[in-house]
């Protein structure tokens, strides 16, 4: 994703705001995914959520539990209503790519279907960065549409997007290139509570870093 590309995601978020939490909202694998995460973390875990959106589920979620939560976003819009809604939790307005990211830095990533405006290199360089800011024994959480896709336009919730993705498998064997072991996985169907969504496949892989 190019800076363009990135101002370009910010644009469609910015458009969707709360709209976007309210389509998903009804995600039981979402809160699933969430559940196993907080099963394995320890009290006070140091958590980075790419991606945050509007705060809600994730952070909320995570927050709630005593958790200190780092989100980050390109959307001005969405960090201003995750900053509202979950005070909590703290949140930035930084594309993923810029994040000075620590080895070793975080006990838990959150990568909720924040990578499909990336291109496929990137995808693969920033879940290798995010695994490296993995503690020994840390968990990352990555979901996303698992298309086998380069750059298709779209159009997601009436806005305009270019998505790429890799099909399932493959995903699983760049989170493995990237050190990490996949501990679980949910794949399921499902469609955003919007009268412009379409059913959508969601694969949700529980990984650990060893």
């Amino acid at each position: 994703m190019s800076d363009g590309d990135g101002r370009r995601a910010a644009r469609v978020f910015d458009a969707l705001g709360s709209v976007y939490e309210q389509a998903f909202a009804h995600s039981e694998a979402h809160r699933r995914s969430l559940e196993w995460l907080l099963g394995r973390l320890d009290p006070g875990a140091r958590v980075l959520d790419v991606g945050s959106g509007t705060g809600r589920p994730t952070a909320e979620t995570l927050a709630g539990a005593g958790h200190h939560v780092l989100g980050v976003d390109v959307s001005p819009v969405m960090v201003e209503l995750a900053s509202r809604q979950v005070p909590g939790a703290e949140f930035r307005c930084i594309d993923v790519r810029e994040l000075p990211l620590e080895e070793g830095s975080f006990d838990a990533v959150c990568v909720y279907f924040s990578l499909l405006q990336l291109d496929r290199t990137q995808q693969r360089e920033t879940v290798g960065r995010l695994a490296r800011a993995l503690r020994t024994g840390g968990s990352l959480v990555l979901a996303t549409v698992p298309l086998d896709v380069v750059e298709v336009d779209a159009v997601f919730m009436g806005q305009p997007v270019r998505v790429t993705s890799f099909a399932a498998d493959v995903l699983v064997d760049v989170v493995a290139g990237a050190g990490l072991t996949v501990l679980a996985r949910e794949d399921t169907l499902f469609t955003p509570d919007h009268p412009d969504a379409v059913p959508e496949p969601h694969l949700f892989l529980h990984c650990g870093r060893p």
